[in-house]
């Protein structure tokens, strides 16, 4: 049965006051505004993308050397991000009548400057003022674009808009936050490779950067200015070797065998989860390793990037339950050695896929039941309720892991069998090397 305008006791038929006209996404004066075209939008998407994919690239390629444990794991975090919001604007741009999609183009070369700048920020806190000068000028560009498209027609764009500058604002003061620690641990100290001196002279370069791009957005005046390269004059290098900061201690004690331990009749449950809380803290070396796949693997299609982007975050997200779990039961976990041999050994002395045959090897080696259901059922068993809830999601998490390399590192061999085998011979190579660090003490 059909209800009719006059039984709503409405004026006027069309349009009735009483529920949202435009299926509630603005009202007939903001839908009426001239907005952009379609060319308009995605020369402005493009450069939102173009920064996405360099933030992500620039963070992840800090991972792996970057000592203090809480920023690797908001970098690992935050390029995860990036990497979701760039997928999401090259989905649009392909729904906007753009083949070829030219989304590997640099937009303009002041933008580029700006981003190798950041990339070879050859300090923490360089590196933390650059990124999120960056992130907060890339957020107010996406508040700018919202603000400036027709929000009706183009409905698509504003979502993803809103929802990268709804995130981009919790990375802004995440990034703010991790600034003023650093420089809290540092005092009033100046760092140790500038001034800061330096570091205003180089800020003003990335103001000038932005001035000549038009800043992010391309849609204000372009102003001539003389760019000179400050820290890219010496181009980045990427540095394999993990660093800790001095919460890790005795890094090269292997002493410790969790899955012996794990499997041991003798021991009960509540002590095994203590083992499983350290092997999730441990795992902050899997981000350390999978940086550098990232890093030194290029001329991938995007959503290999994304996707192990994805699977970095979540190991580092894992190391943080083992952190939880250890403060859960009123332990400091910076008084047990936490090595870091794995990602050191892999980094050092594999190539890029050989690493990632290492991976996907142990990966494979967690799925049947004595893997990660095993574990799952030692916590259900300890009665820890924290600790089931943990490993249940890291289960999950493992699976999911599993997939990714099924579909990325799997293909590269006639089969499932062979990409296993490769993985064991690599896997067994650097275990023939463990013996040096016994022989050096």
């Amino acid at each position: 049965m059909t209800t009719s305008y006059e039984e709503l006791n409405v004026e006027s038929n069309y349009p009735t006051p009483r529920i949202p006209p435009l299926a509630g996404l603005c009202d007939f004066e903001a839908a009426q505004r001239p907005g952009l075209s379609v060319a308009q939008c995605v020369e402005w998407h493009k450069r939102h993308h173009y920064l996405f994919c360099r933030l992500h690239g620039i963070l992840t390629a800090r991972v792996t050397a970057e000592p203090i444990y809480e920023l690797k794991t908001i970098f690992s975090h935050h390029a995860y991000l990036f990497a979701e919001h760039a997928t999401a604007i090259r989905t649009r741009v392909s729904e906007m009548r753009e083949p070829p999609l030219g989304l590997e183009e640099v937009p303009h070369s002041a933008l580029q400057l700006l981003c190798d700048e950041v990339l070879c920020a050859p300090t923490t806190e360089a590196l933390l003022v650059g990124a999120y000068t960056v992130v907060s000028e890339l957020c107010r560009s996406l508040e700018c674009y919202k603000e400036t498209t027709n929000p009706l027609a183009d409905a698509p764009s504003v979502r993803i808009v809103r929802f990268a500058s709804f995130e981009l604002r919790e990375i802004s003061n995440v990034g703010y936050d991790a600034l003023l620690g650093v420089r809290a641990l540092s005092g009033e100290r100046s760092p140790q490779h500038h001034s800061r001196d330096q570091l205003e002279e180089w800020q003003r370069l990335l103001q000038n950067c932005l001035l000549a791009a038009g800043g992010v957005s391309g849609q204000e005046t372009q102003q001539s200015q003389e760019l000179t390269p400050i820290f890219s004059a010496t181009p980045y290098e990427f540095d394999p070797v993990p660093k800790r900061d001095a919460r890790f201690h005795d890094s090269y004690n292997g002493g410790v065998n969790p899955e012996a331990f794990l499997y041991d009749e003798r021991f009960a449950p509540q002590d095994k989860v203590l083992m499983l809380f350290y092997k999730r803290l441990r795992e902050i070396d899997v981000p350390e390793m999978m940086a550098s796949i990232i890093h030194q693997t290029p001329g991938k299609p995007w959503k290999f990037y994304r996707d192990m982007s994805r699977q970095l975050w979540d190991e580092a997200r894992h190391a943080m339950l083992g952190e939880v779990g250890f403060v859960s039961q009123g332990l400091d976990w910076s008084k047990i050695p936490i090595n870091f041999t794995w990602s050191l050994n892999l980094n050092t002395q594999l190539t890029p896929q050989e690493r990632h045959a290492v991976l996907f090897f142990i990966e494979q080696g967690l799925m049947p039941r004595n893997g990660k259901r095993y574990e799952w059922e030692v916590a259900q068993a300890s009665g820890i309720p924290l600790a089931t809830l943990f490993q249940d999601f890291d289960w999950a998490d493992e699976v999911l892991h599993s997939q990714i390399g099924r579909e990325w590192y799997v293909p590269d061999f006639p089969n499932l069998t062979a990409a296993l085998d490769y993985g064991d011979r690599c896997w067994s190579k650097v275990m023939s090397h463990w013996r040096r660090y016994l022989e050096q003490g």
